[in-house]
């Protein structure tokens, strides 16, 4: 019998367990997420996360080391903290999957996450390419979360989010090249993280992360919580964006993406009765937009200097923000 067997039969009640192919490898092998299918119990079906902290492991890309293992073992208990005290606050408008229950596993130090199946709940298709429909959709489940956490105190989550916080990588700023950006780091990161209008940002909002229904134009759901925390709207909006449109298609649609994105914002807040001054919140947001995108390309640049995304749009939004600082 596989080791995790037990500890999911005492988290779900099942009489037994069958597991079914790995879905996915955590990253740089620190575990594993699988379905598996339960008898004796409902849901029939769950999603199992397995992570295992018991070692280092080689980074994909190079980046190993303390600073990278540490990293990664709060972020795994940052998302369980996030399943656990937060999750239950997210309505149908911002779908994540309920926590079914989580069990510690000594001996790796690590735990198991086991969670309800999102294809079951009609959110089966996960897209490499997506139409406007899709884009749209997406950017609704974010306006919906940070309107949900908006000034959350992020209690148990990373006090600043995203996977990319320059706080949290030393060897990506020390690598990056001589320039501009590199110099403005800790400014753009200090700009960020003084934004009056703060909320929960998802930390790793790429298209990858989205769960979507076979009909077009629905609510999506998101998955993998590891980097959330508090920080600007913007970090989320300007990370999503670059993972699905191309140089072009990003310069085009900035302002009607940015606009459809405010108008479901404001749209949130006032359903949600949150008493904030969103003309406020907006202008401050729409200044930071190119911040956190050059916030971003700072991290892309050390971390992958040839990466596909430090493109001549990130260069332009880039150099906007640089300005904006009256960087030189």
């Amino acid at each position: 019998m596989n080791p995790i067997s037990h500890p999911i039969g005492r988290i779900t009640g099942a009489t037994s367990i069958e597991l079914g192919d790995v879905l996915q490898s955590l990253w740089s092998g620190y575990g594993v997420i699988q379905r598996a299918t339960l008898v004796g119990a409902e849901p029939r079906h769950v999603i199992v996360k397995h992570i295992d902290l018991s070692q280092t492991r080689a980074n994909r890309r190079g980046w190993g080391g303390d600073v990278s293992h540490e990293r990664k073992v709060r972020s795994y208990q940052v998302e369980s903290n996030f399943y656990q005290s937060h999750a239950n606050q997210c309505d149908s408008s911002c779908r994540v999957p309920i926590l079914i229950g989580l069990e510690a596993m000594p001996n790796e130090s690590g735990w198991l996450i086991v969670l309800e199946d999102l294809d079951d709940q009609g959110f089966a298709q996960r897209k490499s390419k997506v139409d406007q429909a899709d884009i749209l959709a997406c950017l609704r489940w974010l306006a919906n979360f940070h309107a949900t956490f908006l000034q959350s105190t992020a209690a148990g989550l990373w006090p600043i989010g995203t996977y990319w916080h320059l706080a949290t990588r030393p060897d990506e700023l020390a690598a990056m090249p001589e320039g501009t950006l590199k110099r403005s780091a800790k400014l753009i990161d200090t700009k960020l993280n003084a934004a009056c209008f703060q909320t929960l940002v998802h930390g790793d909002a790429k298209l990858a992360n989205f769960c979507f229904s076979e009909q077009v134009g629905a609510d999506v759901a998101a998955v993998d919580f590891q980097y959330v925390g508090r920080g600007c709207g913007m970090k989320d909006v300007a990370y999503f964006i670059s993972s699905c449109l191309n140089e072009q298609q990003a310069a085009m649609q900035q302002e009607s993406l940015l606009g459809y994105y405010f108008q479901h914002l404001s749209k949130a807040i006032s359903s949600r009765r949150i008493n904030v001054d969103f003309a406020a919140l907006e202008q401050e947001w729409r200044a930071l937009y190119p911040l956190a995108w050059a916030d971003f390309c700072r991290f892309l640049s050390g971390w992958s200097p040839g990466h596909w995304k430090l493109n001549r749009y990130s260069d332009q939004i880039t150099r906007s923000a640089l300005d904006q600082l009256g960087a030189c």
